[in-house]
């Protein structure tokens, strides 16, 4: 729907001006006004209404009931009860749900409530996340409350913005905030913000004009004006032409509302995996039943043996031990500044492949800042970013004129001072301009120059002043010379107006010179091949006793030269780029910004697309060549080319439905009201804290503290170490379950009694989880985390590396527990000692092997014998427990298990020992392997951008 939203069979919108000639102008093939198309009259008589004295009572009540009020209407979501519910409809859920059944069927109700209160656990948690996520459509209504200036019966009212219609006349001055999209039909030097629905770094300047030429994109409809956008100069009186729902931030609405919410690449494993295990636990369970029945064994005794092995698979301990790690996640990306909204988001930061990027204020400070001064022959470079006059002035030639003993540098940065209208404030530590941006960073780069000082506006007294005029494209203020000096005119404005106006040129020592227009253009240019926006400054000495000043006093001005100002890329931002492209996470940018500001800042930051060198700019797709591809040509192309500019919200949603049609894990970030449809549509959506707006951060899973996008960087080094520990958590944890239900099964096979009873699994299983398996989670970041290229989001969570390992485990499991079971009974043992033997091997055999899972390729040693210090107290306490379950009569009581000797404590560590050697020796062989393949061993592949991911590691997995 075009801009104004509305129909033309939409009740009173019937205007003549329809059923002209113009009609295929002004109105679409699905019959939506594009008021832009409209001159400001014939706007206003399609609205039937009278520009001098707006809308009568009658008529406002008859268009509210019409449209409704001017407010985005809230989506009833799932009810609180539903989503509680729905946190149970996972597969590896029912599976301990079926444990709970099991148990509770043996009668083992301590057991049961165990693993119920896990299950409620998680779904408490889950219920809490999503719960907050919810709140991104009601905080983007709350965007569109404001109080707006009505002209209704001939009369001013001020009143709330959720009260206008469509027909209503407003009138807009600096400051405000617009409350709806409008049609402009009076306008008086009028400059909007529009960055945070645009991604504009720079206030655009409006006009009333109807504008007829070919489509005109959102950021270039200079006579319309939208909600939540800020007025930063000038006044205007505008006409509603769209309110609630059918304005451009009600479309967004309807965006975010229509995003798909998509799954993580863990939680896909991870279901994905469950249900593998579920299908795999009920076969086994199957297969016991019918062997131990076929051998002519009771039925109820194997209904009791495939419950054991039931009870053996599950592990009862993951979903517990996941949550616990996510959350250590979360708790380290908060002492990073990054705030975590959804906890399977930690994960996703490690398997991310392409980060999204909004320009202005995520890569960009989002203040504009001169940069360069030409002036008195002499080019100089400005340090520093933002309002914040901490910088330095330098010229750009090694051996060239200083700026202190430039007089006509100094002139040209005290003219863009004091022909301001502007002002510098700190508050809490941060810069802010109250006024125009531009004018702030001129303030700016005057104090960096030591010129922004008391003594010299006294000195130079305002008298009068010109305003800016978008029709004269220059302001011109009137200064008291002092003393008996002349009055002075000081002129800033576009270059070719000052140019025009300018006979002569200040040269370094303050006298006049030659004007040499040619050479002043080539410096502009080369400026504005850089991005910059560049203003010109000039001056001139008026007769004794002059006090005012019009346009015809603005002539033979000498030119005292350019200062060029754009919004600069973060310090900090370029070293993360870098440090992001180094881990092989490709960074796009999708701004709505001008493609030459988007190309050069872009280039600062060293973006590049996948086939582009780095002696040739990034290539940049606009908006408008965007919408004229297919969705298969754009997920081509979004492949290549690394900078977007002048993109619709839209358009932005559409880029990161392309990438992820292509297999990539995206990241989005953002700040504006713009971004929020794709921040929700992305893999994960990273919102900026500081100038971020409530619908940003509700609409994201990842909220940054300091708005640095240098913090992405370390978020997805914690993303990817988590991963990584819960990748070592699987394979240290799922060959004991096998273990145990391979025991069971040879058991049945065997004809035997079952050497382990389910409580004592469960025994083994719980203690073991929470004492062992959980201080993985603290297992600190190994060196190479950030120098693997990202993870196939295709890869399963274990590798057939890791899978053949943990086969290989569990079978040393089952041999050492069967055989020492059997060894016992042998001995004369009781079963109950003998089960004893038959525990206490799968828990030392844990313990020994949890000290090599803390790297999945190489050694223990290599780590730091003691630099997870949580996993020596972990391995301290279960050995306490385990000592306490062996000798204890009351554990003994409880868990059927009997005190045993030193003849059996030493079969217990000969196999706990082998387990270790075993498992070293195998990652030393494939650490050698690697080493001698020709590529390294990574065992990369090219995905059809180019992105390598690993395939065989399980460290890289």
């Amino acid at each position: 729907m075009e801009s104004g939203g509305l129909r033309v069979n939409e009740g009173f919108l019937l205007g003549p001006q329809i059923r002209s000639s113009d009609e295929g102008s002004a109105v679409d093939l699905k019959g939506n006004v594009k008021f832009y198309r409209l001159s400001a009259p014939e706007a206003v008589e399609m609205l039937q209404t009278d520009s001098q004295r707006g809308l009568m009572p009658a008529d406002v009540e008859a268009r509210q009931a019409a449209f409704g009020l001017n407010q985005i209407p809230a989506v009833r979501g799932q009810g609180p009860w539903l989503r509680f519910l729905l946190q149970f409809h996972a597969p590896l859920v029912y599976i301990l749900l079926v444990a709970v059944l099991v148990t509770a069927w043996l009668e083992e109700w301590v057991d049961a409530g165990v693993i119920l209160g896990v299950v409620i656990v998680n779904a408490i948690i889950g219920f809490i996340q999503e719960s907050s996520a919810a709140k991104a459509l009601a905080a983007l209504a709350q965007t569109t409350v404001t109080e707006a200036t009505v002209l209704r019966g001939g009369q001013m009212r001020r009143m709330p913005s959720v009260e206008l219609v469509p027909g209503d006349v407003v009138c807009l001055q600096s400051g405000d905030k617009v409350p709806a999209d409008m049609r402009l039909i009076q306008c008086r030097d009028l400059q909007v913000d529009e960055s945070a629905l645009t991604g504009e770094s720079v206030p655009v300047s409006k006009q009333i004009a109807a504008l007829t030429a070919g489509e005109v994109g959102l950021a270039d409809r200079q006579n319309l004006v939208f909600t939540s956008t800020l007025v930063t100069y000038g006044q205007a009186r505008a006409v509603v032409c769209a309110t609630g729902s059918r304005t451009e931030v009600g479309k967004i609405s309807r965006l975010m509302s229509g995003a798909d919410a998509l799954e993580t690449p863990l939680t896909r494993k991870i279901s994905a995996f469950s249900r593998l295990l579920l299908v795999a636990i009920l076969s086994l369970a199957c297969l016991t039943f019918v062997v131990g029945w076929a051998r002519g064994q009771s039925p109820v005794e194997m209904f009791m043996a495939a419950v054991a092995l039931s009870v053996a698979a599950i592990p009862e301990g993951l979903p517990a031990v996941v949550t616990i790690t996510l959350s250590i996640g979360v708790a380290r990306m908060a002492r990073r500044k990054a705030i975590i909204r959804k906890l399977p988001a930690v994960e996703t930061l490690g398997s991310t492949t392409v980060i999204c990027s909004d320009k202005t204020g995520t890569l960009t400070v989002n203040q504009m800042t001169v940069s360069e001064i030409f002036a008195g022959d002499a080019l100089y470079q400005v340090s520093g970013s933002g309002y914040d006059p901490a910088g330095e002035i330098q010229n750009v030639a090694a051996k060239g004129l200083e700026f202190a003993d430039n007089q006509a540098a100094q002139d040209c940065l005290l003219a863009g001072m004091l022909c301001n209208d502007s002002a510098l404030e700190q508050k809490a530590g941060r810069w802010e301009v109250h006024g125009d941006p531009t004018e702030g960073a001129l303030l700016t780069s005057a104090a960096k120059a030591g010129l922004a000082s008391d003594d010299d506006i006294v000195r130079l007294k305002r008298l009068d002043v010109i305003p800016f005029e978008s029709q004269h494209q220059y302001m011109a203020t009137l200064h008291d010379g002092g003393g008996d000096a002349r009055p002075k005119l000081l002129v800033k404005g576009a270059v070719e107006v000052v140019l025009g106006k300018s006979t002569d040129r200040m040269l370094p020592d303050g006298s006049p010179g030659p004007l040499d227009t040619a050479e002043l253009l080539q410096q502009v240019n080369r400026m504005a091949a850089k991005g910059l926006r560049v203003l010109a400054f000039a001056s001139a000495k008026l007769p004794h006793g002059t006090a005012s000043v019009n346009h015809v006093d603005v002539k033979e001005l000498t030119f005292l030269g350019l200062q060029g100002m754009l919004d600069p890329p973060r310090p900090e931002a370029i070293r993360a780029v870098q440090a992001c492209q180094a881990a092989g996470i490709q960074v796009k940018m999708i701004t709505g910004d001008h493609a030459m500001t988007a190309q050069a800042i872009a280039g600062q930051l060293g973006l590049r697309g996948p086939d582009e060198d780095d002696g040739a700019g990034p290539t940049v797709l606009t908006g408008s060549e965007l919408s004229q591809q297919s969705d298969g040509e754009l997920a081509e192309t979004v492949e290549r080319v690394a900078v977007f500019a002048r993109v619709s919200p839209e358009q932005k949603l559409r880029l990161v439905r392309a990438l992820q049609s292509r297999g990539y894990v995206a990241a989005m970030t953002g700040d504006g009201v713009n971004d929020a449809p794709a921040l929700k549509q992305a893999d994960i959506g990273v919102a900026m804290g500081i100038a971020g707006t409530e619908v940003a951060k509700e609409a994201a899973d990842m909220v940054l503290t300091d708005d640095n996008f240098a913090t992405i960087a370390a978020a997805v080094e914690e993303g990817r170490g988590v991963f990584d520990n819960l990748t070592k958590f699987f394979v240290w944890v799922l060959p004991v379950n096998m273990g145990e239900g391979l025991v069971i099964l040879a058991a049945v096979l065997s004809g035997t009694t079952f050497p382990i009873y389910p409580v004592q699994i469960l025994w083994i299983n719980m203690c073991t989880s929470v004492l062992l398996g959980l201080m993985l989670a603290f297992e600190p970041k190994e060196q190479d985390l950030m120098e693997r290229p990202p993870r196939d989001p295709d890869t399963p969570i274990l590798t057939g590396t890791l899978i053949l390992r943990m086969l290989m485990v569990a079978f040393i499991m089952l041999m050492g527990a069967f055989g020492s079971f059997n060894w016992a009974l042998g001995q004369g043992y009781s079963e109950d000692v003998a089960r004893t033997v038959a525990v206490n091997v799968f828990v030392i055999v844990e313990m020994f092997y949890l000290f090599t899972c803390r790297s999945l390729t190489k050694s223990m040693f290599s780590l730091g014998l003691f630099s997870n210090r949580w996993m020596i107290l972990g391995v301290t306490l279960m050995l306490v427990l385990q000592m306490a379950f062996t000798y204890t009569p009351l554990m003994n009581f409880f868990f059927h298990s009997e005190p045993i000797g030193w003849d059996a404590w030493w079969r217990i560590l000969l196999t706990a020992v082998a387990v270790y050697v075993i498992v070293e020796v195998e990652k030393w062989g494939r650490r050698r392997w690697s080493r001698q393949r020709p590529n390294g061993g990574t065992g990369t592949r090219r995905r059809r951008s180019q992105q390598p991911f690993s395939q065989t590691q399980g460290a890289n997995s």
